[in-house]
């Protein structure tokens, strides 16, 4: 598989929160879930890929190259979306795309106008006029648009209706099937467990973990224990309930025990909870 993406070191600091060494490789038609809580660092590594603000140190290589002096080059071949449309709220979604697609060599207006008409997109419309979830329908119509390579897609699902989005997750797996590689923050992890083939977990501006979601998922394990009974030493992190408490283990540390398999969502509030329960 080919390098689309390499991120290493990267570094911003600002008075109150320090993104440090943050690192990631993603690959040719892979789909990666960038995973943490508010706070964590999610954004502001995705505003540093697309330089939208400057990072303090690191590298970050796109298709093999620097941006610094191959920027035209890798903004043609790399889609952008987030949650929502914050721009010309007064103007209707076709000026804002006749003037977008300028940018674009690439551009296609039958991949365009094919996905206005999957999102059911007005295109008289203002994005004032739009919900939440149909302005994420066309930030995603707009990347999708000019044949990128890579997509980086911040909150991409926030706001959608659960048809809505399981539609979206298909559009990612048949993307990726042609080579598509593509990065999203979310806070839906059930998502990710549908589409996602790697994981990157940020935790405080470092990230604490970056591997297939299969390995990401088989390395823990979920112990349930009854009120009064100790928390094992090796538990990463407790939830408590009026029943007792779930904690989470390495798999490794979990032998011998009646643990099961955790999904997504339980390790990350698990391992949130990490120096709250130390």
């Amino acid at each position: 598989m080919s390098e689309v993406l390499k991120v290493s070191g990267l570094e911003k600091r600002y008075p109150a929160f320090h993104l440090e060494n943050v690192g990631f490789t993603l690959e040719k038609g892979r789909i990666m879930g960038f995973i943490g809580r508010n706070g964590a660092g999610k954004t502001t590594t995705l505003k540093a890929l697309l330089s939208l603000i400057h990072p303090d140190g690191g590298q970050i290589r796109f298709f093999g190259m620097d941006y610094e002096g191959s920027e035209r080059q890798i903004r043609q071949r790399v889609g952008f979306a987030s949650g929502g449309v914050n721009y010309y709220p007064r103007k209707k979604l076709k000026d804002i795309t006749a003037v977008t697609k300028r940018f674009y060599d690439s551009w296609d207006e039958d991949a365009y106008r094919a996905c206005l008409k999957a999102f059911a997109l007005d295109e008289e419309k203002k994005p004032m006029e739009l919900s939440e979830g149909m302005k994420v329908k066309y930030n995603l119509a707009v990347a999708l648009s000019h044949k990128a390579e890579l997509l980086i897609l911040d909150e991409p699902t926030s706001g959608l209706d659960p048809v809505s989005r399981d539609e979206l997750l298909e559009i990612f797996l048949d993307l990726a099937k042609t080579g598509t590689a593509i990065l999203f923050s979310t806070h839906i992890t059930s998502d990710l467990e549908k589409c996602a083939d790697d994981i990157t977990y940020i935790k405080d501006g470092k990230i604490r973990e970056s591997s297939s979601l299969n390995d990401f998922l088989g390395a823990y394990r979920m112990l349930e224990i009854p009120s009064g009974v100790p928390v094992p030493e090796a538990a990463l992190g407790v939830s408590r309930s009026r029943s007792g408490a779930s904690v989470l283990l390495k798999a490794e540390d979990a032998a011998g025990l009646p643990a099961r398999s955790a999904d997504l969502e339980e390790i990350m509030i698990h391992l949130e909870k990490e120096k709250e329960e130390e």
